[in-house]
């Protein structure tokens, strides 16, 4: 079975609204066995969602659209959906029922009038009731095929996705198991880490593949599987990590690990390592990654953004002699921060970052792009010096908390 997705709405194509939705569709079908071939996004036109789906239709055996529903009498979604399928749209008692305790729900029953519309589907269809939102979903087979419309709503769609679709594919198609290991590898290039694995990689079965996705100066490897038992399938994974690690171990921060925090969050929780943050030109962007992972706050301790340089010195300690001397975009001043922090929050481990972003330069005259940051576990610091003068800020800023937090999983790890 193949896939294929399409996003509806002018918002997606103006660049107002990011399409997340296709992420994470697409990964969601991958786990189950079922790649996606092709991703459209359309304007809130029937002809061009009716176009759209013939084209989707005839590279795939399943279609799933999202976006452009909602509780509006013209309704493009649907008017294409009925046109493509030739198909009428009636009212569903049941969807109208739903709606209505919905919003009896969340107090808003005078909106009832307006949104019933969202209550008419197609006569085809099977409705999925949206227990996070007023417009349903719809799932319409047709000569072996399957489609799905969805509302847009990235956290209606997740549930719907997750709880209600991917279970049913699963069990209607008997797809095979998909499992997935990433093996986050660090400070060894693309070219020298293919070649130093290349005989592993030469040696695995044909269920089993790899992919190199570089992140800065990590590379995951990611390394998918399938097979009709899964524990059988769990065990040659297991095999094949077990063979890998004679060739890169001591270059692995994590052998089965995604996101940089989720690796930090195994490996603090483990060693009962509580940690804090200064950040000045990540903005609190440390922080955030940090405490997006479940659980954080058993380790994270707390941050501050000490932006200007005063605060710096006033919260942090930083010597009015040493921004004078060194400026405050400097070695010396990001060892500073690190140690204002660890003792301001009283952690074993404090994070600090210090540079000039851009576009413009700083009060010092620094050189854009520059940036110091300072790792202290314990009694032990290392500082590091990156220059990044061609990125846009919040991507700087990302890269800079991704290189930090990298940095300092290879130090628990390693040291």
């Amino acid at each position: 079975m193949k896939a294929a997705l399409i996003t509806i709405g002018d918002e997606i194509l103006s660049g107002n609204t990011i399409d997340t939705n296709s992420n994470f569709i697409a990964s969601e079908l991958k786990k189950i066995g079922i790649p996606v071939l092709q991703i459209f996004t359309v304007s809130d036109e029937v002809d061009t969602i009716v176009a759209a789906l013939k084209s989707a239709f005839e590279m795939a055996d399943l279609v799933i659209t999202t976006g452009g529903i909602g509780p509006t009498k013209d309704d493009k979604t649907k008017a294409a959906y009925a046109q493509f399928f030739n198909d009428e749209l009636v009212l569903d008692e049941e969807t109208f029922e739903h709606l209505k305790k919905l919003l009896i729900k969340r107090k808003r029953e005078h909106l009832l009038e307006i949104n019933n519309n969202q209550a008419v589907v197609l006569s085809k269809a099977k409705v999925i009731q949206n227990e996070n939102g007023t417009a349903p979903c719809m799932m319409i087979e047709e000569n072996g095929k399957i489609a799905f419309c969805l509302p847009g709503v990235p956290y209606e769609v997740k549930p719907l996705i997750k709880d209600r679709i991917i279970p049913f594919l699963a069990r209607k198609f008997s797809l095979n198991h998909i499992l997935t290991r990433i093996v986050s590898v660090v400070d060894v290039p693309e070219s020298l880490l293919s070649q130093t694995i290349e005989d592993w990689e030469l040696a695995l079965p044909e269920n089993i593949s790899l992919s190199y996705l570089p992140i800065g100066n990590r590379i995951k490897l990611r390394i998918t599987g399938s097979g009709t038992d899964e524990k059988e399938l769990e065990k040659e994974m297991d095999l094949r990590i077990e063979k890998l690690k004679p060739y890169i171990s001591e270059k692995v921060i994590s052998w089965d690990g995604n996101d940089i925090q989720e690796i930090l969050k195994e490996i603090l929780t483990e060693k009962k390592l509580t940690l804090s943050t200064a950040e000045s030109c990540t903005g609190g962007e440390l922080a955030r990654l940090i405490t997006s992972v479940s659980g954080s706050s058993t380790y994270f301790l707390g941050g501050i953004i000490p932006y200007d340089y005063h605060k710096k010195v006033e919260i942090l300690g930083v010597s009015e002699q040493t921004i004078a001397d060194k400026t405050v975009v400097s070695e010396e001043v990001a060892q500073e921060m690190s140690l204002g922090c660890q003792g301001l929050f009283k952690t074993d481990i404090s994070l600090s970052t210090t540079g000039v972003s851009g576009p413009n330069s700083d009060e010092f005259n620094n050189e854009i792009g520059t940036v110091y940051y300072s790792i202290r576990v314990k009694d032990f610091e290392k500082t590091n010096r990156l220059y990044l003068p061609h990125f846009e800020r919040n991507d700087f800023a990302n890269f800079v908390s991704q290189r930090v937090l990298q940095d300092l999983v290879a130090i628990l790890v390693h040291h």
